[in-house]
Formats: structure tokens, sequence, C-alpha cells
């Protein structure tokens, strides 16, 4: 039997997601960082399957789903033992919705930083712009966090009982703001959760990935950047969060220099 394909980056947190969902429910699979990626051009295979050319991307058999939140959805109904999603639908909405948050929001400031602490943005940490945004990123997912643990209230889990849905959907997001220095509060109930969930091999074996992957990172941006082979792609909530956020001549600085890109257009 072929196993599923995953196209991702170790480092998307939308990609994490999916593949802590697999692992936990004992699927093997395989994954590919997609040539070209970065870049906006998509060739190949990859294309074919995501039009939009970005990761996440699952491939099973003849299937090709593309968006975290439709990839999970898939997962859930194609292999649908064990069960990630709670019983009810009222449960099942709330789930949900964290995803929704933290997808769009929560996704948008860990993002940012590393457009200042990588990328270089606004002058990078020490400049004027670039230090704001991240002053600005900090204060959000400080109240972000802060509405995480009233989510999470007395429940060991996010989706209850059991570890499920709704903790895959948070934890890439919240190690990613971790890797930024941006903790939950010690001793309070989200903290322990994330050690918790940590302590999962899914988790574990994908926030292993992740690091091993941020190394390699931070050593070749800068050359991919100044070479014109590497567009951050300015979609949606990250392009909203930049502005909002006081980042607008990042926006035009980067549409100047072809550092950023909108996503790509299909046709």
């Amino acid at each position: 039997m072929i196993r599923p394909l995953l196209y991702e980056h170790p480092l998307s947190p939308y990609a994490q997601k999916n593949k802590i969902a697999l692992r936990e429910k004992g699927v093997a699979f395989d994954v590919v960082t997609p040539d070209g990626m970065g870049s906006g051009i998509g060739g190949g295979a990859w294309l074919a399957a995501n039009p939009r050319a970005e990761v996440p991307t699952l491939v099973d058999g003849d299937t090709a789903v593309f968006d975290s939140t439709i990839i999970q959805e898939y997962i859930e109904e194609r292999w649908p033992a064990p069960p990630l999603l709670p019983e009810g639908a009222a449960a099942r909405a709330r789930v949900r919705m964290i995803e929704e948050v933290i997808d769009t929001q929560y996704e948008a400031c860990v993002w940012g930083m590393m457009e200042v602490r990588v990328f270089g943005r606004g002058g990078g940490a020490k400049g004027e712009i670039g230090a704001a945004l991240l002053a600005r990123a900090e204060a959000q997912i400080a109240a972000l966090n802060a509405w995480l643990e009233r989510q999470l209230g007395d429940a060991d889990w996010f989706n209850g009982e059991a570890f499920g849905w709704g903790d895959a959907a948070v934890v890439p997001f919240v190690q990613g703001a971790v890797g930024y220095g941006i903790l939950p509060a010690a001793g309070n109930a989200l903290a322990a959760w994330l050690a918790r969930a940590g302590e999962r091999p899914s988790v574990a074996a994908t926030a292993a990935e992740a690091r091993a992957a941020a190394a390699a990172v931070a050593r070749i941006v800068p050359a991919a950047i100044a070479s014109g082979a590497f567009q951050r792609e300015y979609r949606d909530h990250r392009l909203e969060w930049m502005l909002r956020s006081g980042g607008m001549q990042v926006v035009v600085d980067g549409l100047a220099d072809r550092t950023i890109r909108f996503s790509a257009e299909l046709g």
C-alpha cells in the first residue's frame, strides 16, 4: 500500500498540526519539502496537488487535499480511530472555533516575530519598526495565552478528557511562540498543559523536526533573500497583522525589493 504523502515544511505550524493528527492515529506517512517553496513558483506533482503552491498538502492515493483545516477533517474521516474530535456538536464547534482563532490570530503574531528576527523586516530586532513589531506581537500573544487559559478552564486538555483536535490545533503555535521566548506564565494551567502535550510522542517528534529545521533556515535565509530566490507570502491574516501592527513600510519595502509576494493566482 502506498503511504500518504504530506508536502510540508517542518517549521510550518499548520503542517505540524496535520503531522500530529496522523501520528495520533498511527498512520504511517511520508513527507516532502517541495522544491520552489518560498519562491511562489510551484511545479510538478506538488502544483498538480495544490494549485496555490502552499504547504501543507496531503496526497492519499488519488486524493489531494490542501488547507490544514480541510486536511485535518480529511484525516478524521479517512482514519476515524482513534477519534480526535470530541463527542457532541457543541464540543466539536468549540474546538473548531479555538482552531480558527489560533490559525488566524495566534499564527500571525508568531509569523510576525519570524519576519523581524529571521528575515530582518523593519531593521530587525534592533530597528525602530522591528522592535515595535516585536513588542506588539508579544503583547498580543500574552492576551491570546490568557484567552486560551480561559478556554482550557479546569480540564487537562482543550478537547476535554483526552488529547485531541483542539490540542493538536494549539500546541504547534504556542511552541512557536516559546521558541521566540514568549512563554505561558509559570505555574498556570496553560503552562501545565503545554508540558503535558509536549510529552506525547506525536508532539515530541513533530517539535524535534521543527527544531532541527530552524537552525538550517537561519543559515540559508539571508542568502536566499539576497539572491531573490525567496519571497515571503503575505496574505489574509498575516498581511492584516503587519498592517495593523505598524508594519506598512515593511510591506511597501518588501514589494519594492521583491522579497514579499501575495498568493499565487490560479489559472
